[in-house]
């Protein structure tokens, strides 16, 4: 089992989602269900600046049912339905009502490999088991009724095993599927792995 520091609190509770997203490139998301634990390194990240992002769930404060989670506190996880098929895992961050939050698009399979496989129907490993963000949640066995978790417990959490990636082979691009929102559908709020072969969208 990989020796994994938990993210904490503090890392959550900043204001800057767009850095934030940068700094999750490379890290580990983990979740242990009924004993069955599965991992992968995070390659691609989107951040969502809340009210003033066209792009974002959150945008004008917008509070629905659905949206609600985005005004908690850091560190919870956010997870809808895309297009009543896909769930998406999305990390809450900022201060408690800012409803910032960062979308984890795409992973490096670590641990757990034959759990995922199961899980998505697939035969072998290959580099699509966890790329793009409904392959990551259906893998990694994270759905709507995950919204709301404490990503500082042990079901769920995201950590640090020391692994750095260099400035260099991080690229910042235009998020997907946001054409909506106008302006800000050119933000470069999308991080991604240069070269990784599970990043999803264009490399």
């Amino acid at each position: 089992m990989l020796k994994i520091k938990k993210l904490d609190y503090s890392f959550y509770n900043r204001e800057d989602v767009v850095q934030i997203a940068k700094e999750l490139l490379g890290k580990i998301l983990v979740t242990q269900f009924n004993g069955k634990r599965t991992s992968g390194r995070i390659v691609e990240t989107e951040a969502y600046a809340g009210a003033v992002d066209r792009a974002s769930h959150a945008y004008g404060n917008r509070r629905t049912a659905r949206t609600e989670v985005m005004y908690d506190k850091a560190g919870s996880a956010y997870v809808y339905l895309c297009y009543g098929i896909h769930h998406l895992f999305n990390v809450v961050t900022n201060k408690k009502n800012v409803p910032h939050a960062i979308l984890i698009r795409a992973l490096e399979p670590l641990e757990g490999i034959e759990i995922m496989l199961k899980r998505t129907g697939k035969k072998k490993l290959d580099h699509t088991l966890t790329k793009g963000p409904g392959n990551v949640s259906k893998a990694l066995g994270l759905y709507r009724d995950h919204t709301g978790c404490s990503l500082l417990k042990n079901e769920i959490f995201i950590g640090d095993d020391g692994y750095k990636i260099a400035d260099a082979d991080i690229v910042s691009t235009a998020r997907i599927g946001v054409d909506y929102a106008g302006e800000d559908a050119k933000l470069l709020y999308r991080f991604i792995v240069k070269g990784n072969k599970n990043v999803s969208g264009k490399n």
